[in-house]
């Protein structure tokens, strides 16, 4: 996408779009009088329907949850997508073209992208269509091997590709797409004769981005003659971006944001395995390794902070490979403030192979005896030594005592080195003396960095949401329009605190004498927002809101506390009762405007 879409088109899209006829894709509606609809609710468990449509108004409330609001917003929450893919997404439906205005111009003609889209769609049909003709036995053969029957290869689009050099070319060119379409969108390629499929005698899996467009194909060959590797995916198009894409995510993504859970394999047939099973927040990268962009669409869907923490777990092969991807995670670990673990199964199956062997339980009990991702990290480094002579259990020590000295939780360090002691078959004194002094060395450097540079770490996950908020407010002041309500425990950072109470003197950079105080200043001003292309009311909104809804849900813990320690019998407990309750409310609220956009 270029620029923002333009305010005319969003009201058009708003007012034109039947409200019931969106939310009938996702839920049966009855007539409940008058102009309004009903049925159940799709963000909560209910019996008896409490979800209303309102068609003169366009709008839905949920009398059960409180969630409510219009068919753009109802969008956004059912498929977890921002605004603007919303709108994208409606307009499509209504065969209305949007316009972009400002931003950065696109290499692309207008269009482009709809375009690619659709040639991938009729594709994935002429797949699955291809997949029950007599030339791909071979193909079924495979998927019934691995315990995929026809029901399930339907469920994921499962399709075959025709050991034809231009089968899909020319069925593609009859619907009228250009031989330059079917290039960009990686689906033909120029032979030496004309156009040629890219994908020929293989199995194909649609990759769908997350509001469930096709935008691209995993295709495993099924011939040792064939001279390509074994998995080969759809090159590089302007919609799809490899690292930015989680196979099974569009199946996934509700159950992920709904369980707070996210279980990551390692290919399309293990995410099949994992959902058959009743693992259905499994998902899986598309031909590369697992990485920030991965890091961040599940954080969006974890609403990963300090107040909603979430689990990812890891499944990866048991052999050397899958050891060193697990590793590789481990690295990745300090990105989330969610916790992380890993399953590996002992024997070196990976989850198809799980299932294929042992059933559907087998998978179930692997992702239940998950395990944390720095225990598997230090016992990994554990193996590399002897541990049977001093020397192997003092250098064992010298590896591991680090990573110990860096969990992030503090309160589970005393556990660890208590384990890590019992894994060394050392007494636990040197191990408490290697990982205090560790840790002393981290909390100086930290201890540095608020006193002497005073600035902190740009990176740490549970701080990035308050310097989000402080940079919105310095570089698009107008667009933070609930800066005054945000409550005063909202920064739990020293510098952002002093840098709140700065914003809120309208201190200018010429006025502030504080060096530290000053440098954090400039450095917010300029440090670019974490958005998706130009910064918008509604992500500037969403995330002023999430920031409430923290600083609202510390103060409930503390009033809880106040509460257990308080005789119910006495006024006083009423009183917070009361406060208690409130508070409740304000948080619904704040999270209401903050879930869906960031």
């Amino acid at each position: 996408m270029s620029g923002m879409i333009r305010n005319e088109d969003v009201a058009y899209v708003r007012e034109n779009i039947r409200i019931d006829e969106v939310v009938n894709d996702y839920l049966p509606l009855k007539q409940a009088g008058g102009d309004q609809k009903k049925g159940l609710c799709p963000f909560h468990d209910e019996k008896s329907p409490s979800f209303h449509v309102t068609l003169s108004r366009g709008y839905f409330h949920c009398f059960g949850c409180g969630k409510g609001g219009d068919v753009i917003k109802f969008l956004m929450d059912i498929e977890h997508i921002s605004f603007v893919e919303a709108i994208e997404k409606l307009a499509g439906r209504m065969g209305y073209q949007l316009t972009y205005e400002g931003g950065k111009s696109s290499d692309y003609k207008p269009g482009l992208k709809s375009r690619l889209i659709a040639a991938n769609e009729a594709a994935q049909k002429f797949y699955a269509e291809q997949i029950n003709t007599p030339g791909a036995q071979v193909g079924r053969d495979f998927l019934l091997k691995r315990g995929f029957d026809r029901a399930a290869c339907e469920s994921f689009g499962v399709g075959y590709a025709p050991d034809e050099w231009d089968a899909l070319t020319k069925h593609l060119r009859a619907q009228g797409f250009t031989g330059e379409e079917l290039d960009i969108a990686g689906l033909s390629k120029e032979g030496q004769k004309g156009m040629i499929d890219r994908f020929r005698n293989r199995l194909v899996w649609p990759i769908r981005n997350i509001t469930g467009d096709v935008v691209g194909f995993g295709a495993r060959k099924l011939s040792e003659e064939d001279q390509g590797p074994k998995y080969l995916n759809t090159s590089e198009t302007p919609i799809y971006k490899k690292s930015q894409v989680l196979y099974g995510l569009d199946k996934a993504k509700k159950e992920i944001a709904g369980k707070r859970q996210v279980v990551v394999v390692e290919g399309y047939t293990d995410v099949m395995a994992a959902h058959l099973a009743g693992v259905t927040t499994a998902v899986a990268t598309c031909g590369t390794a697992f990485g920030d962009d991965h890091i961040k669409i599940l954080r969006n869907l974890l609403m990963d902070d300090d107040a909603f923490r979430g689990e990812v777990i890891f499944t990866f092969d048991g052999d050397a490979a899958g050891q060193k991807a697990a590793l590789r995670a481990y690295e990745d670990d300090q990105k989330f403030v969610t916790q992380t673990f890993v399953a590996v199964e002992a024997s070196g199956m990976d989850p198809c192979e799980l299932r294929q062997a042992h059933g559907d339980a087998a998978l179930r009990d692997l992702i239940a005896s998950r395990i944390p991702l720095f225990e598997f990290a230090i016992r990994t480094e554990l193996k590399k030594h002897d541990l049977q002579t001093a020397e192997g259990r003092v250098n064992a020590l010298a590896n591991t005592a680090p990573m110990v000295a860096n969990i992030k939780n503090k309160a589970l360090r005393p556990e660890y080195v208590k384990q890590l002691a019992l894994w060394l078959g050392m007494d636990i004194d040197p191990v408490l003396t290697a990982v205090t002094q560790l840790a002393g060395k981290v909390a100086v450097t930290k201890s540095e960095t608020v006193v002497g540079n005073w600035r902190p770490d740009p990176k740490e996950p549970t701080l990035i949401l308050e310097r989000e908020v402080l940079k919105a407010k310095l570089q698009v002041p107008t667009l933070v329009t609930g800066w005054a309500d945000l409550p005063a425990n909202s920064f739990s950072h020293p510098a952002y605190q002093a840098m709140r109470g700065a914003i809120e003197a309208s201190a200018k950079l010429d006025s502030i004498e504080n060096e530290d105080l000053k440098s954090l200043f400039t450095e917010l001003s300029v440090e670019p927002i974490r958005s998706d292309g130009e910064v918008s009311d509604k992500y500037v909104e969403s995330i002023v809101a999430r920031l409430h809804e923290v600083a609202l849900t510390r103060t409930i813990a503390d009033t809880k506390s106040k509460l257990q320690r308080i005789n119910p019998s006495e006024p006083e407990y009423n009183v917070l009762f009361a406060e208690l309750v409130e508070l409740e409310t304000q948080r619904i609220a704040m999270r209401e405007k903050a879930l869906g956009t960031i």
